[in-house]
C-alpha cells in the first residue's frame, strides 16, 4: 500500500475455503476512501484457504499456522502483523456491507470498542435447525463476527485469550467434531467476551452500531447437529460465567439461567418430575410457558409432519442445552441453567 492504512481488518479463518471468497469480495468493495488492509490468518486449514486468501493480494495478507492454535491465538497473530491504528474484527463466513469500514470507524470516534450487528445471509434459505449468527443489540457478548477496537486497547490487555482449551491437566482440552462445517474440532467459545469485559473493567468506553452491518453465512444442518453445537458451547458456558461475572447481571436471566427459554424447560421439566412421582397431573400446568414458547417458534414452519419434527426436535435441543449446563456446572464449579 502506497500510505499506512487506517484500519486493520483482522480474519481468523481456519477450512473456510467455501465461503471466503465471498467475504474477501465484500471486503474489496467497501466504500472506505481511506487506506486499509485485511490479513487472513489461516489456522491450520486442510482445504483452499491460502489459495482463496493469495487471489487478493497485496489487499489481502496472508500468514499460515500449521495446526489450529484457536480463534483468539490466531487474531493476536494477525494483530501482531497489522500496520493500523484501529482493528476491525470479522470471520471468514461473514459478508460485510460495502459501508461496513467507514461506518464503523465513524462509531468508533466516541468509543473504545465497537460491536457491530450481524445478521443472517439474506440470500440463504433458512432451515429449522441450521446455524448463523444473530446481533441485534449490545447483548453482552461482544462477538468478534464484528467489533472495532483502538490498537492501543488491545495492547493494554494483552490481546485473546483462548480460556476454554487451556489445559486443566497437562494437556489442552480437544475440541469435539463439527460435523455440520466437516472440521475435525470445533471452535472454542467466549474469548471475545472475555476481552470486551477485561477492556470494560479497565474503563474502556463501549458502544453498538446498528448500522455497521456484517451478514453471517447460514449453515445448514439437523437435529443432530443441533445438538452437538449446544452440547459443545453450554458446557463452557458457566465457566464464561465464572470468567466474567459481570453477565449474570447484563446478560444472563435472573442471574441463574442462561435465558428465559432454559429457565422455562427447567421448570417444565421439574414438572414433569414432579407429576411422575407424586401422580398429580396438575403439576403440568407449571410446564405451559415452555409449550408456548415451543408453539411460537413452531409457527413458521408447515402444519403437519414438518411442525411436528421441529417440536420433538426441539424438546431433544432443549434438552441437551440442560444437561450441558448442569455438567457444565459442575466441571467449572458455578452454577449457571
Amino acid at each position: 500500500m502506497a500510505s499506512r492504512p487506517s484500519i486493520s481488518v483482522i480474519i481468523p479463518a481456519r477450512d473456510a475455503a467455501p465461503t471466503l471468497d465471498r467475504t474477501l469480495s465484500a471486503l474489496r468493495a467497501q466504500t472506505l476512501k481511506e487506506p486499509f488492509e485485511v490479513i487472513v490468518v489461516d489456522d491450520g486449514s486442510v482445504d483452499g484457504t491460502a489459495s482463496v486468501a493469495h487471489r487478493y493480494a497485496p489487499l489481502v495478507r496472508l500468514i499460515r499456522s500449521e495446526r489450529s492454535e484457536g480463534p483468539g491465538a490466531a487474531r493476536n497473530r494477525g494483530v501482531g502483523a497489522a500496520c493500523a491504528p484501529v482493528l476491525a474484527f470479522t470471520d471468514s463466513d461473514c459478508f460485510p456491507a460495502r459501508d461496513w469500514l467507514a461506518t464503523g470507524l465513524r462509531a468508533l470516534a466516541g468509543a473504545d470498542l465497537v460491536q457491530g450487528a450481524v445478521a443472517p445471509d439474506p440470500d440463504a434459505p433458512r432451515t429449522p435447525f441450521d446455524r448463523t449468527v444473530i446481533v441485534a443489540r449490545d447483548g453482552g457478548f461482544y462477538q468478534t463476527a464484528n467489533v472495532f477496537l483502538r490498537r492501543e486497547l488491545f495492547h493494554s490487555l494483552g490481546g485473546f485469550r483462548d480460556w476454554a482449551r487451556e489445559p486443566r491437566t497437562g494437556e489442552p482440552r480437544p475440541g469435539s467434531p463439527d460435523r455440520r462445517r466437516a472440521r475435525a474440532s470445533r471452535t472454542p467459545i467466549g474469548e471475545d467476551t472475555l476481552f470486551a469485559w477485561r477492556a470494560r473493567r479497565d474503563g474502556a468506553r463501549v458502544a453498538f452500531a446498528a448500522d455497521a452491518l456484517v451478514h453471517h453465512a447460514v449453515v445448514p444442518g439437523g437435529v443432530r447437529d443441533e445438538i452437538a453445537d449446544r452440547l459443545h458451547w453450554s458446557t463452557d458456558m458457566p465457566g464464561l460465567a465464572r470468567l466474567v461475572p459481570e453477565l449474570r447481571q447484563a446478560t444472563f436471566y435472573r442471574r441463574w439461567f442462561f435465558h428465559r427459554k432454559t429457565a422455562r424447560f427447567d421448570v417444565a421439566l421439574a414438572a414433569g418430575a414432579a407429576a411422575l412421582v407424586s401422580r398429580r397431573p396438575a403439576w403440568l400446568a407449571l410446564a405451559a410457558p415452555y409449550a408456548h414458547w415451543v408453539a411460537v417458534e413452531a409457527g413458521p414452519w408447515p402444519a403437519g409432519r414438518a411442525r411436528a419434527r421441529f417440536v420433538l426436535g426441539s424438546l431433544a435441543i432443549d434438552g441437551a442445552t440442560c444437561w450441558g449446563l448442569l455438567t457444565g456446572s459442575v466441571r467449572w464449579r458455578t452454577v449457571l441453567l
